[in-house]
């Protein structure tokens, strides 16, 4: 039994998520995988359905009724995974922009420490690879930006690619996580921040996807531009319910 989950939400994903899966799978750690997927009209369920055959009692699949935000499909994942005693549970993306192979420095750090590690696009420069420029400084800008309004001295405040110890899932109160979109992200590192746990960032290399189309939109960019702010005065307000 594999104390290391992986969660990948998916929707749309069926020309990815074979092939990630099989990825984690080929790392010489044992890493178990949960898809959830929200009802995927492209099939992407029906294939973890096939190659659960192939993985038995290493690949998990959660389906939900519709496509319901990003950030809500990690809380359930995370549930599931805290309800089965992991004790390291990560968030990955299905589209290789997040390496697999990167999983194990994750999960190293922290075994030796770290509450929350993060494979972090900025913690050394700029490390991301075939997106346009004007991408690039949006996203840098956001962490500038999350860094000042937060006080949070994490480089890479968006990163979606996280390893968390398990108790650090328990003491937050994920009913009470507000955003659904990119901005997820962020205020699970402000929760964690904020709790005092150790937070370390590892510098990977980030590639935009090959396959699929992004399911970023002005709606997710806005979220994370106001409600940074908005998260900030809550928790000078609300502190004890973070």
């Amino acid at each position: 039994m594999s104390n290391s989950i992986v969660i990948i939400p998916t929707y749309n994903e069926i020309e990815n998520v074979e092939a990630i899966i099989r990825a984690v799978f080929d790392l010489r750690k044992d890493f178990h995988v949960l898809i959830v997927d929200d009802n995927s009209p492209d099939g992407t369920g029906d294939c973890v359905r096939k190659l659960q055959n192939e993985f038995k009692n290493r690949l998990f699949l959660e389906t939900r009724t519709e496509k319901s935000g990003l950030g809500t499909a990690y809380i359930h994942g995370f549930k599931w995974a805290i309800a089965r005693k992991y004790d390291y549970i990560f968030e990955m993306d299905a589209d290789f922009s997040h390496n697999p192979t990167d999983l194990p420095r994750l999960h190293k750090a922290c075994e030796n420490g770290a509450d929350m590690s993060i494979g972090s696009r900025y913690k050394k420069g700029v490390n991301v690879v075939d997106w346009p420029l004007y991408r690039v400084l949006l996203s840098y800008g956001a962490s500038f930006y999350v860094k000042i309004i937060t006080g949070m001295r994490v480089h890479d405040p968006t990163a979606g690619f996280v390893c968390y110890k398990r108790h650090v899932l328990e003491n937050i109160n994920l009913d009470s996580v507000r955003f659904v979109g990119y901005a997820f992200q962020i205020e699970m590192k402000f929760r964690t921040y904020l709790k005092k746990y150790r937070i370390e960032e590892i510098s990977i290399i980030f590639r935009d996807r090959i396959r699929g189309k992004s399911k970023m939109s002005s709606s997710i960019i806005s979220e994370a531009v106001w409600g940074v702010f908005v998260m900030k005065l809550r928790s000078l307000f609300l502190r004890n319910k973070f």
